[in-house]
C-alpha cells in the first residue's frame, strides 16, 4: 500500500516538474531578456539565419558571402590568369567596390614578369644579398633584415598597363591594374647605410626570384629617399601574389619597378639593360620609355559602369587621385575624392534621369565677380556655413565643380 502511494507521490512530482520546464520554455527568451536588463526587439527573433562557428573562422576570418567582389583578368579578352598551365599574368582589382583607399590584400592587383609561375619561398631559407659598389657586402636571412629599424606606411602601385581604349566597361577593367595597401618593411638608404656606398655609386639593380626573373634599374638617389625592403602589408606578412618573402617598394614609379621575391640588390655605376628595359624604349634609345615617376592622376570609382543607382536623391560621387601633386616621394599615398554629389530626379526642374549635382560645395562667384565661394550643402538640401575663402581648397581640381571631371590617365 505504502509502495503504491510512493509511485503515486512520484508520478504527481514528475509532471508537476515537466509543466514546470514547459513554462520555462516558453518565456526562457523573455527571462534571458529581463537578465540583460532590456525588453526584447519586436520581430527580431529568426530575423536572419546565424552564422555557426567553425575552426577555419575562429582561424582566419572570411568576408560575409553577400560580399561578392572579385578580381578579373586583365586586360578582359587578353591572356587569361591562370592559363591553361596555371601561369599568372595581369589581374585587375575591383575598384568599383572599393570602400576607403586601403585595398585589401586578397583583392590586391597582380602582375608578374611576362607571365609565370609564382615561387613558393621558405623565408627561413631566403636571403637577400647587397652587393657591388659597396664597402661592406651584406647577405641578410629574413630574421636579420627584421631586426633593423622598419617603417609602416601607405603606397599605391600602378602597373603601366593601366590604359583606355573605349572597350572597357568600367573603371576596373580602365584602372584595375592600381592598389594602395598599407607596407611595413625596413627602409632601403638604412641597409645601403650598413653597407657604405662607394663615390662611384650611381645606380641600383633589384633583382627577383621569379621564374622569369624580375630586375628593373633603379637611380640611387631613389635608393637613399624612401624605398622600402617590405615584408608586411595591411598588417600580415606579404602574400605571394605581392612577393612573399620580401619585395622592394619604390613610392611613386611604375609597378614595374616593384620588385618582389626580392633576393639581391647590387650597386652599379650604371645604367643596366635588364629584361624589364629591353623593349621598352623610345624611338630615341637614350630615353626610357618606362617613365619612372607616375604622374597626377584621378579616376572616378562610383559610380562606374554596369552600375545601376536604384532611384531618385543624392548620390556621392566618389573617387581617387595619386600621386600626391606635392613632394616627390609619394609618402603621402593615394587618397579618397568624396567631393559632389549627382542628383537624381523626375521633376520638371531637373529633367529625367541623372546629371550632376554638388553635394558638398558649389563654387560661385563672389558679389565682386571675383574668385569663388565654397558653399556646402547637406544630402538633405540644408547649407553647411560657408568657407569664406575662394575657390576649393583641399579640393582636387578635377572633380571641382566647374571644371572638368576627372576620368583618370
Amino acid at each position: 500500500m505504502d509502495s503504491k502511494r510512493n509511485s503515486r507521490r512520484e508520478l504527481l512530482k514528475a509532471g508537476a516538474a515537466l509543466a514546470g520546464g514547459i513554462t520555462l520554455g516558453t518565456s526562457g527568451k523573455a527571462a534571458q531578456a529581463q537578465a540583460h536588463d532590456h525588453p526584447m526587439t519586436p520581430g527580431s527573433e529568426n530575423a536572419s539565419p546565424m552564422i555557426h562557428g567553425s575552426k577555419e573562422l575562429i582561424e582566419y576570418g572570411q568576408r560575409s558571402k553577400y560580399v561578392t567582389s572579385v578580381r578579373v583578368q586583365h586586360p578582359i579578352g587578353g591572356r587569361p590568369s591562370p592559363d591553361v598551365f596555371g601561369k599568372v599574368f595581369h589581374v585587375a582589382t575591383p575598384l568599383q567596390d572599393s570602400v576607403g583607399v586601403i585595398t585589401p590584400s586578397s583583392l590586391h592587383y597582380i602582375a608578374t614578369t611576362r607571365g609565370s609561375f609564382l615561387p613558393d619561398i621558405d623565408p627561413k631559407q631566403h636571403t637577400l644579398t647587397i652587393h657591388g659598389l659597396v664597402d661592406r657586402p651584406l647577405t641578410l636571412t629574413m630574421d636579420e633584415l627584421k631586426r633593423f629599424p622598419s617603417v609602416t606606411r601607405l603606397h599605391f602601385i600602378e602597373c603601366a598597363g593601366n590604359r583606355h581604349n573605349g572597350k572597357q566597361k568600367n573603371v576596373q577593367d580602365t584602372h584595375g591594374m592600381t592598389s594602395c595597401s598599407e607596407w611595413t618593411g625596413v627602409l632601403l638608404s638604412t641597409l645601403l647605410k650598413e653597407c657604405g656606398l662607394k663615390g662611384s655609386a650611381k645606380w641600383f639593380v633589384a633583382e627577383g626570384a621569379e621564374e622569369v626573373k624580375g630586375a628593373s634599374s633603379i637611380p640611387i638617389e631613389k635608393g637613399m629617399d624612401d624605398c622600402i625592403i617590405a615584408y608586411g602589408m595591411n598588417g600580415e606578412p606579404l602574400r605571394p601574389q605581392q612577393g612573399f618573402p620580401v619585395r622592394i617598394m619604390v613610392p611613386g614609379f611604375e609597378g614595374i619597378y616593384h620588385t618582389k621575391f626580392l633576393r639581391r640588390i647590387k650597386i652599379v655605376d650604371r645604367f643596366y639593360m635588364n629584361y624589364n628595359e629591353f623593349g621598352h624604349l623610345r624611338p630615341e634609345d637614350k630615353e626610357l620609355a618606362l617613365g619612372e615617376q607616375i604622374g597626377p592622376k584621378s579616376v572616378i570609382t562610383y559610380p562606374s559602369g554596369t552600375q545601376r543607382l536604384p532611384g531618385p536623391g543624392f548620390y556621392e560621387i566618389s573617387g581617387l587621385k595619386y600621386p600626391p601633386m606635392a613632394g616627390r616621394s609619394g609618402t603621402a599615398p593615394s587618397s579618397r575624392i568624396r567631393r559632389s554629389a549627382w542628383r537624381t530626379s523626375d521633376s520638371p526642374t531637373h529633367g529625367s534621369g541623372m546629371e550632376p549635382r554638388p553635394r558638398f560645395c558649389r563654387a560661385a562667384p563672389t558679389r565682386s565677380g571675383r574668385g569663388r565661394r565654397c558653399e556646402r550643402r547637406s544630402p538633405i538640401g540644408g547649407k553647411y556655413p560657408s568657407s569664406g575663402t575662394t575657390g576649393c581648397p583641399g579640393w582636387t581640381t578635377a572633380l571641382c565643380p566647374g571644371k572638368s571631371p576627372g576620368t583618370g590617365a
